[in-house]
């Protein structure tokens, strides 16, 4: 039997009638799964918003949470690098413009105040739904890697951990990971245990149909899921 919590966090969404999680959902759902995710707070004014960001800590990036705009950049509902209270206000007041701009029939469910991570190694883990193979797990670096170079490895779900380890090797990039060039080598254990539960998560939740963790940053001892889509 599932956690009661993930039932609430889906039963939010068809409630809503909506066929997507937003941000701060998928993150609560990966958390359930113990996945590194982001420190988040959705707020509904301006006033929540700065104490959400004196919590968290600064530098703090906002976002757009509505269910009109879900690619939140194309609508200027993202804000990063902001240092202190006054940038919390002007950027909320700025979003939420930007948002009845762009849609103007938009309901904004509040403004998401995020944790800025450190710059690291991007990572992509996504998944979809296969008609005859249920759930399959990919894995990339992020960026061109992915778009252009199309570096990926795949499975089908379930996968074992000796499995999450190989997709991690197969990428033709993966000296990368291991600190070509100077750069500092990613925590490959953790990339791994990341799509080890991203496979159990699927298995155990048929609700999602699709999955996009992009970017997930990687560090010499960590990694820290940045942004996050799943559809329904």
């Amino acid at each position: 039997m599932r956690d009661p919590k993930i039932d609430e966090i889906f039963k939010g969404a068809k409630d809503d009638d909506r066929t997507f999680l937003y941000e701060h959902e998928a993150k609560a759902l990966f958390a359930l799964y113990d996945m590194p995710v982001t420190k988040i707070h959705v707020a509904p004014t301006e006033d929540d918003a700065v104490e959400a960001a004196n919590r968290i800590g600064y530098p703090i990036v906002l976002k757009i949470v509505s269910p009109q705009i879900l690619h939140k950049s194309d609508a200027g509902g993202v804000i990063v690098g902001i240092k202190d209270d006054q940038g919390i206000r002007d950027g909320f007041k700025k979003i939420v413009k930007n948002a009845k701009a762009y849609n103007a029939d938009a309901e904004i469910t509040g403004i998401l105040v995020q944790e800025m991570a450190p710059n690291g190694t991007e990572i992509i883990v996504g998944s979809t739904t296969d008609p005859t193979f249920g759930p399959t797990l990919m894995f990339g670096l992020g960026g061109i890697f992915v778009e252009i170079l199309k570096d990926v490895s795949f499975r089908v779900a379930p996968i074992t951990e000796l499995d999450a380890a190989e997709m991690i090797e197969e990428i033709k990039a993966v000296k990368i990971l291991d600190g070509a060039r100077g750069m500092p080598a990613c925590h490959k254990p953790t990339l791994a245990e990341i799509l080890y539960k991203t496979s159990k998560m699927l298995m155990e939740n048929p609700e999602i149909k699709e999955l996009d963790m992009n970017p997930i940053l990687a560090y010499p001892d960590s990694a820290r899921i940045v942004d996050a889509r799943i559809i329904m």
